[in-house]
């Protein structure tokens, strides 16, 4: 049943905000004055773990009820019509990092806090109560007042205008805009600024913690992109500035409020002269999301939750689209393919899947929506797909028309596929109806039938059980023959094969560019013919060949033992995107073999093979003058290397260590990861463990601790793996929001595996009370996921977390995650002899 909606009852048009900090005390206290048109009365205004002090309407004093339950304030305004409501409320600050709250940090050994906020999805009514709903748009006034010390600074979504007698800072008024986009913080922080070429203040800001040149990618990346999607959108930014402010203590990602944008420290800052050419990408690509949101999200607004993925998916896709604009010799489509699509197929070819979009009826659901390999990776492909049917020109246009007719509102998916109509004669709502609400996606059957006919089937794609309920999409088949635009029927016949053969003059394909989300199952004689002019394939379409052969692998469809011998043909390729593609492959093969088994033994000889000729070729230092190519091949290599045990790899880190031993953060970002790791595992000593976590605590580098936490939890000490996991819930070792990382990192070791298990099950409690009311929080269990494979984990997994499914946030991660375990070892025992003899005869 759908709950009734607050903006059902009242339509704000402006707040007052008068809100005071005191971090001692850990206390907001403040008011909250409502200008707006009451359309029911009692008014409901939402709020959470406040306590309401007093409420008038028009000056006078009224009747209230608020409750947690609810998250309301239910207000007998005694009439309906224009009024002004004030709310005077006291608040806690939380530690959840939702609301308002308080980022700890260290700068030369002293402890100390800047405050932030993170109002997505419902959290605003935890800072100042009000209609918390997408839909309710109004203009914000702020004044903000805290238990100031000086060079302190306040940052708003607006520029700050005066500081009060009574020490209030204020704010210029908002534009009109969502509740969940207000954002404010202050603190001792650092700053760098510049202006775009129309003159909008463009800035970073950081803690003390880092160095300044830090912030200069981020300044120069976030200038760029304004002015690139002004261009884009043919549509002006229309705020005075855009900040991008680091909170060390950060749930999310990123979080795109409109004007001051939020970030994870390790999505914002990096030193420019040693941070990895993939690290930077991640960066840029992060900053070039939260911008698009600044049009795509906070411009036009989606109406309700259900449309999540039209903020989520569009952002997604002009990540790429903007840092290929503003980068062309980074390749960042190739990004795309390595990371979004195998993301997007894996996890929607699962029964259960939720679809892009999804009823939401109640508010407790919304952040079980946000599942990134859907609403993000899933409906980015999409739009990919959409901008392939239309062109970049008619794209453009209707996204002009969009913005024009719908800004400082909201709107639906429906509204979007209306406005790119105006550019096309394609029904794109039509088709893009079959993509978004249902889920799942096809595998194409592409065979020659024995009358000499190619034809095409489609069927729905599953891995592990699933129940087929005949489900049909508009297929673009991009073909590289004479083919349909578009494939709405179950099959197609096209007609004599060997006569289309003939006049392509080349082996035929269908989804050529892998921009639309579907695999294809090739017959004999198709799949030959590719594969016998493989070396003619370019990089993504050598991509897609292994991409397409897994996943029917892990679908029962082929055999996994049939891909092995082609590994080798792609062992020397130049190209990242192929060698990424290889080792994806290749690492799946690690499930079908018992750690320091015999089979082990053979795959770990196989992965030498794989890898050194590369090795030999590239070696473990970065040369001046390198190809992007081969920087970003290099780390590929080195890791497969490694896990080959090849003594020459083991020898020559250990070396690149020992030069560095004093410098370690100095090392080449592109080795250091590998380096350290081998260093633990292979010349670890308990001395050395103490100082890397050591310097996991000293450092600000975000990608230098990535790399020391791969490091720590890949140790094969007993006593040690005991130690990490004490540092598990202690904040001064890892932060709450890193912790994801350090629990996989060793529960993906099987030296560290049990402990790490034993942990989550033994403290669950205590992760669901600091970690559980984040939308991230399911993702323990997804991680959990990717790991298992053997029946007595299944059965372990099952025993902890079915008696759990009744959560909502947990519910159908649960539910998914069973199948998906389930799959795998179905997949395990029935595929397991056979890939491991493969594997032997490939050697």
């Amino acid at each position: 049943m759908a709950v009734k909606r607050f903006y059902e009852t009242f339509h704000p048009e402006h707040y007052d905000l008068r809100i005071e900090v005191n971090r001692e005390k850990k206390t907001i206290s403040g008011t909250s004055t409502i200008t707006g048109e009451a359309i029911e009365n009692p008014v409901m205004v939402n709020q959470k773990f406040m306590d309401i002090k007093n409420v008038t309407v028009d000056g006078e004093k009224v009747p209230f009820e608020f409750n947690d339950k609810d998250e309301a304030i239910k207000i007998d305004a005694g009439k309906t019509g224009k009024m002004v409501i004030e709310i005077a409320y006291t608040a806690p600050l939380t530690d959840t990092m939702m609301g308002i709250y308080p980022s700890y940090y260290e700068v030369d050994g002293v402890k100390k806090q800047i405050i932030g906020t993170q109002f997505e999805t419902t959290f605003a009514r935890q800072a100042f109560p009000s209609i918390d709903e997408p839909e309710a748009k109004a203009t914000f006034s702020l004044a903000l007042k805290w238990d100031e010390q000086d060079g302190e600074v306040a940052l708003a979504n607006m520029p700050e205008t005066e500081v009060d007698q009574d020490g209030y800072h204020h704010f210029e008024e908002t534009v009109r805009m969502s509740s969940y986009l207000v954002a404010f913080a202050f603190g001792d922080l650092q700053s760098k600024t510049t202006h775009t070429k129309d003159g909008v203040l463009i800035g970073v800001y950081a803690t003390k913690a880092h160095k300044a040149k830090e912030l200069d990618f981020a300044l120069d990346i976030a200038k760029r992109a304004i002015e690139f999607y002004e261009e884009f959108y043919q549509t002006k930014y229309p705020l005075p500035q855009s900040l991008q402010l680091t909170l060390p203590d950060f749930s999310a990602g990123a979080m795109e409020n409109w004007g001051l944008v939020t970030y994870r420290e390790a999505y914002l800052l990096l030193d420019p002269d040693n941070t990895s050419l993939e690290m930077k990408k991640l960066v840029a690509t992060v900053i070039t999301h939260e911008l698009a949101h600044q049009w795509f999200g906070d411009l036009v607004t989606m109406k309700w939750w259900d449309n999540l993925w039209l903020n989520e998916s569009f952002a997604n896709m002009m990540e790429y689209l903007s840092v290929d604009g503003l980068e062309p010799d980074w390749h960042i489509w190739e990004m795309f393919q390595t990371s979004e699509a195998p993301a997007a197929l894996s996890r929607d070819a699962t029964d259960g899947v939720q679809p892009i979009q999804m009823e939401i009826n109640d508010p407790a659901d919304i952040d079980s929506v946000f599942d990134s390999a859907i609403v993000y990776a899933k409906g980015s492909r999409m739009l990919v797909m959409v901008r392939s049917l239309l062109g970049d020109d008619a794209l453009r246009k209707g996204l002009k028309y969009y913005f024009d007719h719908h800004k400082f509102g909201n709107a639906t998916g429906d509204d979007l596929w209306d406005a790119l109509s105006t550019a096309t004669d394609l029904d794109i709502g039509k088709i893009m109806h079959s993509w978004l609400k249902q889920p799942g996606y096809p595998v194409v059957n592409a065979f020659v039938d024995e009358d000499g006919h190619l034809k095409l089937t489609q069927k729905q794609f599953f891995i592990g059980e699933g129940e087929d309920k005949g489900r049909q999409w508009q297929i673009p088949l991009n073909a590289n023959f004479d083919a349909p635009k578009i494939m709405s029927d179950k099959e197609i016949d096209l007609g004599n094969y060997k006569v289309i053969r003939e006049e392509a003059g080349h082996p035929l394909r269908i989804n050529v560019g892998n921009n639309s989300h579907f695999i294809v199952k090739y017959d004999k004689t198709l799949l030959d013919d590719i594969l016998s002019d493989v070396d003619e394939l370019d990089p993504i379409a050598k991509l897609q060949l292994l991409q397409d052969l897994r996943l029917l692998a892990e679908g029962k469809q082929i055999s996994y033992a049939s891909i092995v011998p082609l590994l080798t043909k792609f062992a020397d390729s130049k190209s990242s995107l192929v060698i990424n593609a290889l080792y994806t492959t290749a690492a799946k093969l690690r499930q079908f073999v018992e750690p320091e088994s015999a089979a082990e033994k053979n795959l770990k000889k196989l992965y030498d093979l794989l890898s050194k000729d590369q090795v030999a070729r590239l070696g473990w230092t970065v040369k001046p003058g390198e190809s992007d190519e081969d920087i970003q091949i290099r780390p590929y290599e080195l890791a497969a290397s490694l896990y080959a045990e090849n003594a020459d790899s083991i020898k020559t880190a250990h070396e690149v260590f020992t030069e560095n031993e004093n410098n370690l953060e100095g090392m080449n970002a592109d080795v250091r990861p590998y380096v350290l790791r081998n260093e633990v595992k292979n010349y670890g000593s308990h001395d050395l463990v103490a100082k890397l976590i050591k310097e996991y605590q000293r450092t600000a580098d975000a990608s230098y601790k990535a790399d020391l936490r791969g490091a720590i939890t890949s140790t094969i000490d007993p006593v040690e793996v005991k130690e990490i996991i004490n540092n598990f819930e202690n904040a001064d070792v890892i932060k709450p929001q890193d912790l994801r990382g350090w629990y996989r990192g060793l529960l993906a070791n099987h030296h560290g595996q049990q402990a790490a298990w034993d942990w989550i099950r033994d403290d669950w409690d205590w992760l669901d009370k600091t970690v559980g009311g984040d939308m991230e929080f399911a993702t323990f269990i997804t991680v959990t996921t990717g790991v298992f494979h053997t029946p007595a984990r299944l059965k372990e997994f099952k025993e902890f977390f079915e008696p759990k499914v009744n959560v909502p946030l947990l519910s159908r991660e649960i539910k998914m995650d069973v199948k998906v375990i389930e799959s795998k070892v179905d997949l395990i025992e029935a595929e397991k002899d056979a890939v491991n003899a493969a594997v032997a005869k490939a050697l």
